[in-house]
């Protein structure tokens, strides 16, 4: 049975200071399925130290070895994925389908592609008459959200570990079941006493607490531009490095010669992705305004074909919302939205959503203007916005048009024209002509989308400080 009242600080579970836990709630059936400690700021200090007692002796531990222990994580998380996949169902309402492919699914591929980045990495490198040295930040304080919990969490983590850093990690209370389950298979693999901790709690609380704390070198954190100040805030006083992938509010620009209908329902299917739940989200539909009528209705057509439903069935496609707080946040776009003029080509907070479950329907806006706040802010729910654009000029005006720069995509019958666009946005990753993502490229955003880069080398390298060694 997954332990979920203890902490795991310096390789056991231990009881918490605090007695005070955390409701862990199924989305779907809204009945309670764990309690996790409320831990607080001593709770975080014990794991810091014990991150820091053991980072002089893992940064010192040959490479090789290292690797091998992310390895054996990968094998045995790949014997437990079922597991994986179903607890994350429960714990935040993905549908299987996601939970097995891409919440469980995408995390084995990055940690596979963070062993092999670590070993083609240039740890050492000769400049003129300087040896450049990259040695692991430190300790590292992880603090990771609720809606893709696993894959967040082994994005950060990994490359820390491969680069010789030391970490705590702190998951979303929303959503924490995973990252037990994750200490429970670390544990098991028999990666050395701290050398990965966890604690649970709130942000304000916990999270403050690890990011100021002055013995972590480093935080890594995702989630919502507004707790991402706040963790830089808190990190200022001990000027520490700070990693932050926040939000986004990314445009999918249909250009006048590419295949309307196949865009448009690649649109759908992204910005619907996890039940909209996704910071990536191509959430903004931008077309040509003399078919603007059309994709509104082929739009609308492809998000009523997302069949909501129990997360657990695999044809479902549009699970609940991870929280109460989540569905009521979402539901209160929809009606600012209504009183700013929008059409609901489908969905909205009035249309029919099973009986159980924090579920809003699919939804396509229209007729919103570009001020408008479904238009500018992240909403972070299954819903779409389509806005018109007169020439290519204007389209990559509107699209960049946002105080985020974290994706996009453009869509057209000439790659090279496709590419071009793309190379105008302001956004830290585009994809033409619905091009897959990467796990192995880098990934972050401009401007409110964050600083620094994950995954592949990009985000191996963020674990790292430079030294250079001048010779005689």
């Amino acid at each position: 049975m997954l332990t979920t009242d203890r902490i795991y600080v310096g390789g056991q579970w231990t009881a918490p200071q605090t007695s005070d836990r955390i409701a862990v709630e199924n989305p779907y059936t809204r009945r309670t399925l764990a309690h996790v400690p409320l831990c607080d700021a001593d709770d975080v200090d014990r794991a810091v130290h014990a991150a820091r007692r053991a980072f002089d002796s893992w940064a010192a531990t040959d490479l090789a070895e290292r690797l091998a222990h992310l390895d054996a994580l990968r094998r045995e998380l790949t014997v437990r994925a079922a597991e994986m996949s179903a607890l994350i169902t429960s714990e935040m309402g993905a549908p299987k389908t996601v939970a097995d492919r891409i919440q469980v699914g995408l995390p084995l591929t990055v940690l596979a592609d963070t062993v092999a980045a670590a070993r083609d990495l240039a740890w050492t490198e000769q400049i003129g008459n300087s040896l450049v040295l990259r040695e692991p930040v430190g300790v590292v304080g992880a603090i990771t959200p609720w809606n893709y919990p696993l894959h967040q969490t082994i994005a950060k983590i990994a490359p820390a570990l491969a680069a010789g850093c030391t970490v705590v990690l702190k998951p979303s209370e929303v959503a924490p079941l995973s990252a037990f389950l994750l200490a429970e298979i670390i544990d098991s693999v028999g990666f050395p006493p701290g050398v990965f901790n966890l604690v649970t709690g709130t942000g304000p609380q916990a999270g403050e607490a690890l990011a100021a704390h002055p013995d972590v070198d480093m935080v890594s954190f995702t989630g919502s531009t507004r707790a991402g100040s706040r963790v830089s805030e808190a990190a200022a006083p001990t000027v520490k490095k700070v990693a932050l992938e926040l939000g986004g509010k990314s445009a999918a620009v249909v250009l006048d010669d590419a295949d309307l209908a196949a865009a448009v329902r690649a649109v759908v299917a992204d910005c619907m992705l996890n039940s909209g739940q996704t910071c990536t989200a191509l959430t903004r539909l931008l077309v040509p305004q003399d078919r603007y009528d059309e994709a509104v209705a082929l739009a609308a057509e492809a998000a009523r074909a997302r069949r909501m439903g129990d997360p657990a069935d695999p044809a479902t496609r549009i699970g609940p919302l991870a929280s109460a707080d989540a569905h009521r946040r979402v539901l209160d776009h929809l009606e600012r939205a209504r009183k700013d003029g929008a059409v609901f080509a489908t969905g909205g907070p009035d249309a029919e959503v099973p009986d159980q479950g924090y579920f809003v329907a699919p939804t396509v806006l229209a007729g919103l203007g570009r001020d408008a706040a479904a238009a500018r802010e992240e909403i972070f729910g299954p819903v779409l916005t389509v806005l018109g654009y007169t020439d290519t000029d204007d389209a990559v005006a509107l699209a960049n048009a946002t105080d985020y720069g974290l994706s996009g995509a453009v869509w057209s019958a000439d790659t090279d024209r496709a590419l071009a666009v793309a190379r105008r946005m302001r956004t830290g990753q585009v994809a033409v002509n619905g091009g897959r993502f990467n796990p192995s490229a880098p990934f972050g955003g401009y401007r409110r989308s964050g600083n620094g880069r994950e995954l592949g080398r990009f985000g191996l390298e963020e674990f790292c400080e430079l030294k250079a060694v001048q010779l005689p």
